[in-house]
């Protein structure tokens, strides 16, 4: 008895503790805790169409969340601060995404943006979601986010959040210089190194955590 009550307690050890050693590791203010839940009930993606034609939803993925509106020739910066620091880090991970909302009539842009972003790296984009719907359906999506930001007169941010499995705005209530931080200025290369990489590594851990403790008590 003694000796399987031991043996689940070192297997358990053997699951959890890398997941610590991975939050350790991940450095920021959010160490050991989970991101903050901002907003609850984030609109769904069934108003939209992909522009891949893949059915893309929130639930079950741990998205990165971009609007940028009608005009990409004023997004490209940002996409490549977030390939190149965000994308190309976590799209490893399964249940990891990108979802960018564009208004209809721009799949000639999103193609060409795409090719950018490929050409000389060779990397696979498959998690680069491109969904489009009407100006008001973005607004009002956007406004489900419930964030004191607004979308400029593209009907774009700057702004890039990150939503949970359960359709969550995730994000920080103890920013050191916002205080709440709802979003990553996605022009800001530092504030995607500072900040939006941890909180990534963060979430990411939380879910993996999560799993393997599940599927200890499960092997009880």
């Amino acid at each position: 008895m003694k000796s399987s009550i031991q043996k689940k307690i070192v297997l358990s050890l053997l699951f959890i503790f890398p997941l610590v050693v991975y939050l350790f590791f991940a450095s920021g203010v959010n160490n050991f805790a989970k991101l903050p839940v901002l907003t609850v009930g984030v609109q769904s993606l069934a108003s939209f169409t992909s522009i891949e034609n893949k059915n893309i939803q929130l639930e079950d993925h741990i998205t990165i969340l971009c609007y940028w509106g009608n005009d990409l020739s004023l997004k490209q910066a940002e996409a490549f601060n977030l390939n190149e620091k965000i994308y190309k880090r976590f799209a490893e991970f399964e249940d990891f995404q990108f979802v960018v909302l564009v208004e209809q009539g721009i799949e000639d842009q999103v193609a060409a943006l795409k090719n950018a972003l490929q050409e000389g790296t060779g990397i696979d984009l498959s998690k680069w979601n491109f969904l489009t719907s009407q100006s008001s359906t973005i607004q009002n999506h956007f406004a489900s986010l419930k964030t004191p930001l607004t979308l400029d007169t593209k009907g774009a941010s700057p702004y890039v959040f990150i939503i949970d499995k359960e359709g969550k705005l995730r994000g920080r209530n103890d920013d050191e210089d916002q205080g709440t931080l709802y979003g990553f200025d996605a022009r800001s290369v530092a504030e995607i190194n500072k900040k939006m990489i941890d909180d990534v590594k963060v979430i990411l851990a939380e879910y993996r955590l999560a799993l393997k403790i599940y599927n200890t008590d499960r092997k009880k």
